[in-house]
């Protein structure tokens, strides 16, 4: 795999040309508004990436909301962008105009802070999400902080990447950090836009996986993404069926449903851990009773820094992990985020540019 373009592609991600389009939310609540903007030059530390892809993430409509700190209206959301570089700021090293990249939730960071010295970036207090500190990929160019790009490999189009930037890395890094082992049961809590990354990634892990969701629908769909085994969650108590199979060492929560991810609880084996990565804002009812039975834990796990992104991106082109994907043209922006914050879009959208 390269990480660096041929000349020839090099070539063709010369700066961009013609009217740029980017998609803005005017307002807090607003519908994105596709606009024509000005080419802007990357500044010291910074480059511009033509992008050719953006995923639409549901964290997006926290940056739409005016949710993140330091949001401006309008905005331009997206964080999950895949393209190829076409010019460079002053004193950027390590790159060259062609290279293919993604840029995920991490969108830069100060550099200097306890977290981003321990290698934990993602933790920054300043760190910089695309949306919100800077305009994102629902847009024909980005400016980026250098320090947020992840090479994209050749075996990827831009549309397998960009999901892999945000939902990718969050379900990989999770798993990889877990205190699972190839050959533990692994459970993955929900079927969608997570969870389907989730099985393949824990699948090609080699932990023996189990996909757990509502209904005997989603059975065929489990076992076609990897799970060895699958729990339907109204066919009788999770945790039961979890048991079952001999305990859970982990289980990876996807939903968003906090009662759902309480009921897995007493489905985890000895040192098991339940990991946390869809957003609820709801209480868990679980006690600690419950934790203190086989030592058990409970951990949240937020996106990576660029080099798990980097890293999410090999792994995928290397073991065949693949999001399921629904592409719509850019200008289709408005019509892909309300597929996606209704439920109609089943895995993730991906907006494409055609640049």
């Amino acid at each position: 795999m390269s990480a660096s373009a041929s000349p020839s592609a090099r070539a063709a991600a010369a700066a961009p040309t013609g009217p740029l389009r980017a998609v803005r939310v005017p307002e807090p609540g607003a519908v994105p508004r596709l606009t024509e903007v000005a080419a802007v030059e990357p500044g010291p530390g910074a480059v511009r990436v033509t992008v050719e892809a953006c995923g639409v993430c549901h964290s997006d409509l926290l940056v739409a909301a005016g949710a993140l700190p330091g949001t401006t209206f309008p905005v331009t959301p997206g964080h999950e962008i895949a393209g190829r570089v076409d010019a460079l700021g002053a004193g950027v090293e390590g790159r060259q105009v062609g290279d293919r990249v993604a840029i995920g939730w991490y969108g830069g960071s100060c550099g200097h802070c306890d977290a981003c010295r321990d290698g934990d970036a993602i933790l920054c207090p300043d760190l910089a999400v695309p949306g919100a500190a800077y305009p994102g990929g629902y847009a024909d160019s980005v400016v980026v902080p250098a320090m947020a790009l992840a090479a994209i490999p050749d075996e990827l189009t831009a549309v397998e990447a960009a999901p892999l930037a945000c939902a990718g890395v969050t379900v990989f890094n999770a798993l990889r950090r877990s205190a699972a082992r190839p050959g533990d049961t692994v459970a993955v809590l929900g079927v969608g836009g997570l969870g389907h990354l989730g099985v393949q990634f824990a699948r090609a892990m080699g932990f023996r996986t189990v996909a757990v969701a509502r209904g005997q629908e989603k059975k065929d769909l489990a076992r076609q993404l990897g799970a060895a085994h699958y729990v339907d969650s109204t066919g009788g108590a999770v945790a039961e069926q979890l048991q079952a199979l001999g305990g859970a060492k982990v289980v990876l929560a996807t939903v968003t449903d906090a009662d759902a991810m309480s009921a897995t609880v007493d489905g985890l084996g000895r040192r098991g851990e339940l990991i946390i990565v869809g957003v609820s804002p709801d209480q868990l009812k679980i006690t600690g009773l419950q934790l203190m039975h086989g030592d058990r834990r409970i951990s949240a796990h937020s996106s990576g820094a660029a080099v798990d992104t980097q890293d999410t991106l090999r792994f995928a082109a290397q073991t065949g992990v693949r999001a399921w994907t629904e592409e719509v043209p850019l200008e289709a922006t408005a019509a892909a985020v309300d597929r996606m914050t209704t439920g109609k879009a089943r895995f993730r959208m991906v907006v494409t540019t055609g640049r």
